[in-house]
């Protein structure tokens, strides 16, 4: 696994040994296409990944200039992999804020916000629920967590995800690779 595009273009980042499903280097080059087409760049951006695993999603927002990346991740081991890998992509290089909050994703969206996001990757574990995701979803809209123009991805496994957006989110797009399907989405404002 290795960062795709950025100041850290091709460092190899570490994985977590069976604790987490790591998104392929395939689907993750199509997510940050997606995510440039719609921002254009990531200058200045405020990027929040729920579910960090590796933090190789998190890690790619802030090589390629994110100005302030936030991860999201509870498990010890994956904790671990994601500081060793910030280190590796930090040496030397010129990048944004970064920082690990070490807990899980329910506790940090029941929590007031930290920032405001212009993005949010949502990549729990295949075997949580549809509802489980939809209702962090909720917590993150009902929270103030994102920014008027947010854009949501959301990857769920392909065999038997039935993911639909909740209020406050509009379906943008949706795209398969393998076994995982990225359902992209815009934040609708409380007021609009």
């Amino acid at each position: 696994m290795r960062i795709i595009a950025g100041v850290a273009k091709g460092r190899t980042l570490g994985s977590v040994a069976g604790a987490t499903r790591p998104t392929s280097d395939r689907a993750r080059e199509a997510i940050f296409s997606s995510l440039l087409s719609e921002f254009g760049d990531f200058l200045g951006l405020h990027f929040l990944d729920l579910f960090g695993g590796s933090g190789a999603i998190a890690l790619e927002a802030l090589s390629r200039g994110a100005s302030l990346v936030h991860v999201v991740e509870k498990d010890d081991e994956a904790q671990k992999t994601i500081e060793n890998n910030f280190e590796l992509v930090n040496k030397n290089m010129p990048v944004g804020k970064f920082h690990l909050y070490s807990m899980s994703v329910q506790r940090f969206v029941a929590d007031p916000p930290k920032e405001k996001y212009h993005i949010a990757y949502i990549d729990p574990p295949y075997e949580f629920l549809d509802s489980e995701v939809e209702d962090i979803l909720y917590k993150l809209h009902l929270g103030g967590f994102l920014k008027d123009d947010a854009l949501i991805a959301v990857e769920r496994t392909a065999k038997r995800s039935n993911f639909s957006w909740p209020a406050g989110f509009s379906a943008v797009r949706e795209r398969n690779y393998g076994q995982a399907t990225i359902f992209y989405g815009n934040y609708t404002p409380k007021n609009g």
